[in-house]
């Protein structure tokens, strides 16, 4: 699943594989749903945790 996709990706990234819009992923990211971190200004996302979202939400 992914696999076009590196191991970590950006805020960018994170929306276009789940479809939605940035104010989103920001609030999923803010709210502890999908977990990652802030490399200075930039959020990093793995892309393991995305795909676990995925497959918990789909359960």
């Amino acid at each position: 699943m992914f696999q076009e996709y590196s191991d970590v990706v950006t805020i960018d990234e994170l929306c276009d594989m789940l479809k939605i819009g940035k104010n989103k992923a920001y609030e999923l990211l803010r709210g502890g749903i999908i977990g990652g971190f802030k490399e200075g200004r930039i959020w990093k996302i793995p892309k393991h945790v995305v795909v676990d979202y995925i497959m918990k939400r789909s359960r």
